[in-house]
């Protein structure tokens, strides 16, 4: 064997032995994490720091990029990293031990340094990324020595001077030892590789079994509605192609900081009130439904949202309005915004005006479409609050309201480049026909959404080419906080043509043209498609 293939195939078998140090650092974090801080698992925690500190830019072009996917995207490209610095790691400390074992620690300091930025982390959150750098640094090194040992007597065996039958005997010694050795390399690493696998995924079952309330979410059973929401006959077009006047939880856009879906048992969940109040006031869950429940219908929009994009929709939501609930804890005439607080640390600065407002629905929601939170959506309560972009508004498993000031208190996204107060800016889209789907010459509908919570939709036009605004047909509004369908009947004709659609909002205003970007505070602008007319 060449120095060269020698050196490859050690190499190789260096990066796989770092590969399963790797894997055994994982396994060994989440049981460790399992028995002592489930929210210390590494690979979630330095993922949601990820998300925390990324820049801006980087956060909108993942959400515009991979929508719902982008949490999924980022756990694979952590993994992708993990791979190579484990491969790193084991050729390290083959060729000039301990550095290998060095890497490994500086993935568990700065594991740990994650872990510890969490607001929900305690005082055991650095147990599993030491136990992870431990057990992964004995395994490193324990491999690494056996296979040192496996290619020294090759190297001496090729380098031996071979004379008659006793060089030969001499030779084959080494050679036989060689086999012995490897054979004891391939085994420990063997045995190490399976037990991560075993123990790394029954670990993440487990966790993910013992804090799993689908099954309480499932049994839940919410008292009957003490008003629902009345849907007018004509107000779903029932067109193909248009989204329906409510969107099926399942495809309701999430945009959201938890990488984990945090886990909350309605029976543990409270809700403290405190901050600029006369008193500090904390609810149950049964003490929240038990101030009575009813039915809104609401589009809510994210304000990663570009223009004709689909992160926005509409649910029938089952709530208690906030204004009750802040009325419980009586803020003080100095306050003038709510810090909502999510169970996961994520926070949200809101009016106080609009959680007050008596002509707006601002509510603590229970239920979406007719049956409890999904736990993506926030269960087992979250925020809905008309004509507010969800960033500063809608905040998930809600925990906490604390009644301040904008000038005492910042949320989650204001120092990351967007506004404190976020209205909605009102906006249209063309749902049907697609660019890229072309159509046939004749007779074809151009139909679409149009939404301006809490002021409604007055007209929607519609033009082609550069033709005249042609007025759209409405359907029924379900209420001011709900979005409209729309459709003219064209009569399309062969070729390329642009469509063009803007809104007017019933206080007369017209939907800014001027193309704006998401941040600081949502993007503006009219949606324009291209249409293929065969």
């Amino acid at each position: 064997m060449t120095d060269r293939t020698r050196s490859r195939r050690s190499r190789a078998l260096a990066a796989l032995a770092g590969l399963i140090s790797g894997a055994v650092f994982l396994a060994a974090a989440e049981l460790v994490a399992l028995l002592t801080a489930p929210e210390a698992s590494p690979i979630l925690a330095v993922g949601s720091f990820v998300i925390d500190v990324v820049p801006q830019p980087v956060k909108e072009f993942a959400i515009a990029t991979f929508g719902a996917y982008d949490k999924i995207v980022l756990l694979a490209g952590l993994a992708v990293a993990v791979v190579i610095a484990s491969a790193v790691a084991g050729v390290l400390q083959r060729i000039r031990p301990p550095l290998g074992v060095v890497v490994l620690v500086i993935a568990g300091v700065l594991s740990a340094a994650a872990t510890l930025t969490r607001a929900d982390a305690g005082a055991l959150a650095v147990a599993p990324p030491a136990a992870g750098t431990l057990a992964g640094s004995v395994v490193l090194v324990v491999l690494c020595r056996r296979l040192r040992a496996a290619e020294q007597p090759v190297a001496a065996a090729e380098t031996a001077p071979v004379a008659g039958a006793g060089g030969a005997d001499a030779a084959s010694a080494p050679a036989a030892t060689s086999g012995i050795d490897r054979r004891r390399f391939f085994l420990v690493a063997g045995v190490a590789a399976a037990s991560a696998v075993v123990v790394g995924v029954t670990a993440r079952a487990l966790s993910v079994a013992t804090s799993s309330v689908d099954a309480i979410r499932r049994g839940l059973r919410l008292p009957a509605p003490r008003s629902k929401v009345v849907v007018p006959p004509d107000a779903d077009l029932d067109i193909p192609g248009l989204s329906p006047l409510y969107t099926p939880n399942e495809d309701f856009y999430r945009v959201d900081t938890a990488l984990s879906v945090p886990t909350i048992d309605p029976a543990d969940w409270r809700l403290v009130i405190d901050g600029m109040v006369d008193e500090r006031i904390e609810l149950s869950f049964d003490d929240l439904v038990a101030m009575g429940l009813d039915e809104y219908s609401v589009t809510l929009t994210c304000v990663s949202n570009v223009v004709g994009g689909g992160l926005v929709g509409t649910a029938k939501w089952l709530g208690v309005p906030l204004r009750e609930v802040l009325a419980l804890a009586r803020p003080t005439g100095e306050a003038d915004m709510v810090l909502s607080r999510s169970i996961d640390g994520y926070t949200a600065s809101t009016p106080l005006s609009a959680l007050t407002d008596p002509q707006r629905d601002a509510i603590l929601a229970v239920a979406m479409n007719g049956e409890p939170l999904p736990l993506e959506h926030g269960f087992p309560v979250r925020m809905v609050v008309p004509g507010l972009y969800g960033y500063v508004s809608a905040t998930k498993w809600v925990t906490d309201l604390k009644v301040t000031t904008f000038a005492q208190d910042e949320a989650y996204w204001t120092p990351r480049g967007y506004s404190a107060q976020a209205p909605i800016k009102f906006s249209s889209r063309i749902d049907t026909p697609r660019s890229g789907k072309p159509v046939q010459a004749g007779g074809v509908v151009i139909a679409g959404v149009a939404w301006a919570q809490t002021v409604g939709i007055e007209r929607v036009e519609v033009r082609i080419d550069e033709g005249e605004w042609m007025p759209a047909t409405l359907s029924t509004p379900v209420n001011t906080d709900t979005w409209v369908q729309w459709f003219l009947e064209w009569e399309a004709t062969a070729g390329t043509h642009y469509v063009a659609v803007r809104a007017v909002d019933r206080n007369g205003e017209m939907q800014i043209q001027e193309a704006a970007p998401i941040a600081p505070n949502g993007s503006t602008g009219w949606h324009r498609i291209l249409i293929t007319v065969e």
